[in-house]
């Protein structure tokens, strides 16, 4: 039997908070400063109080546009072909995430500024992961304009992972550039719409905002076919009511209203319901994405996301930690498992430590190994005549040796998790091998990645184009940049 999933509502529970959320559509609105969206929103229906820039939702005119949003979508690498999965239903997938601007040096274990080197290195270490299978700009290089970030980051990608890659919602400008470079590097925006390869952070401002930069890439991404996980980072006590309950209403209400922008602007588009909310250190006025709360938010925003019919995404393996100590694990377990077992169809921060601001390469490959333990647990135990083994326990009796058998050679293999980097040896044989901890073999298997990576060959096409826009970005003056965040200049018709 698959393990059951994790639920943390009541149905009765459940709908109270969905009727909160719509009173607070309704009734408090939610503040949008962008133009364009206003007008979005009032052509659809919904009442619009241009002095205080506030939008209402009638529960009807939000559930109709809700209901468009496809309950699953495909997310592949530069070639389909290479690497594709389903992001929704039943299927869980992990991610990294975060913007860390700081990195553990695999070679000193000191933390130091990140370099556009690391975020090259992550790159190709999440492409040699066995469960995780997307990298959303996990490491944030400080030795690189912030105006070219972006389409830096894609031209690695582009050159050095098979899998799918994705950035925040940047504004109008930034989010153009990275869907056109990513149409360059698949051969075509058609080809980009067919089978979607970039996932999309677009972060909902709390309490009850949405920032204009935010909801910018949201509409540009869903005019190019490009799923974008909407997800408030609402903190219990400090931009939400303390109580989980509380805060569960409000940015519940929010996501359904960016999720129903991306809807009125392009019916279809593919989204995903997401949280990275979590508790106030109430000591110190900073987050504890660690906590158990953020795994308790996390199982019930899956439930609400379940209720409307929409994949999902959240954090998981987040801890405050500053090293990869007990603290790290402890605290990513508690908010990974949770995640795991709600069935959250994206679960992001691999790798990361902090609340997701330091990086550490050896934690990636050791988060890898945890994920597969967590798809594992929630596989659960197949029972049925041949998994019972009854004939082979009465051959056996009281003295036989189940490892010789061929019962235990077909199926140990699928029955086990059997991971890499954790020690399992007896203790005399890991004496012998060097005494080498979890984390001295992930470091050491990062070393091996990185020395032993090979970067793609791409179409020489694909390479002149992808080079010829990386560059046009770099030289773009900085009066350029502000003119294409004027609300007057942007051309939503013609992306």
């Amino acid at each position: 039997m698959k393990t059951a999933a994790l639920q943390v509502l009541s149905p009765l529970e459940v709908e109270t908070i969905h009727n909160t959320s719509m009173q607070i559509l309704q009734e408090v609105g939610i503040k949008v400063e962008f133009p364009f969206a206003r007008k979005l929103f009032a052509d659809a229906g919904a009442k619009v109080d241009e002095k205080r820039e506030t939008v209402y939702l009638p529960e009807k005119v939000l559930l109709d546009a809700v209901k468009q949003a496809p309950a699953s979508f495909r997310l592949c690498g530069r070639d389909p072909g290479a690497f594709s999965m389903t992001v929704g239903g039943d299927q869980v997938q992990f991610a990294g995430l975060g913007t860390p601007t700081r990195i553990i040096d695999n070679a000193t274990g000191e933390i130091r500024p990140t370099t556009a080197q690391d975020m090259h290195n992550h790159i190709v270490l999440v492409d040699a992961c066995k469960h995780i299978h997307n990298t959303q700009m996990d490491v944030w290089p400080n030795d690189i304009s912030m105006t070219t970030i972006h389409t830096e980051a894609i031209y690695d990608w582009a050159h050095n992972s098979k899998k799918s890659f994705g950035l925040g919602c940047y504004g109008y400008l930034p989010t153009l550039d990275m869907m056109r470079m990513m149409a360059i590097a698949v051969g075509g925006k058609e080809e980009l719409r067919k089978n979607p390869r970039f996932m999309a952070i677009c972060s909902v401002l709390s309490p009850l905002q949405m920032a204009t930069i935010q909801i910018e890439g949201l509409l540009i991404c869903a005019d190019y076919g490009q799923p974008a996980a909407v997800s408030p980072e609402a903190i219990a006590g400090a931009t939400a009511p303390v109580t989980l309950a509380g805060l569960l209403a409000q940015e519940n209400a929010a996501i359904l209203a960016h999720i129903a922008l991306a809807q009125i602007f392009r019916p279809g588009a593919p989204v995903m319901y997401g949280t990275v909310s979590t508790i106030a250190n109430m000591r110190h006025g900073t987050v504890a994405l660690g906590s158990i709360e953020t795994g308790l938010i996390t199982a019930a925003s899956t439930q609400l996301a379940q209720h409307y019919g929409l994949p999902t995404r959240s954090v998981g393996g987040t801890t405050e930690a500053k090293v990869e100590d007990v603290q790290a694990g402890m605290e990513r377990t508690q908010t990974l498992m949770p995640a795991v077992l709600a069935g959250v169809n994206m679960i992001t921060c691999a790798g990361t430590l902090d609340g997701s601001m330091i990086e550490s390469d050896a934690q990636l490959l050791l988060d890898d190994e945890l994920c597969g333990s967590m798809l594992r647990m929630r596989r659960g135990i197949e029972v049925n005549y041949d998994t019972l083994a009854l004939d082979l326990i009465r051959k056996n009796g009281y003295w036989g040796n189940y490892l010789a058998e061929e019962h235990t050679a077909q199926n140990f293999r699928k029955e086990h998790y059997i991971p890499s980097l954790f020690v399992r040896d007896p203790f005399e044989t890991w004496q012998e091998k060097g005494g080498r901890n979890a984390l001295d073999l992930a470091r050491e298997k990062v070393d091996k990645i990185l020395a032993s990576h090979q970067p793609q060959v791409l179409d020489v096409a694909i390479e002149q184009g992808l080079q010829e826009y990386r560059e046009m970005v770099a030289n773009r003056s900085m009066d350029e940049f502000y003119a294409g965040e004027d609300p007057e200049t942007q051309d939503y018709e013609t992306l």
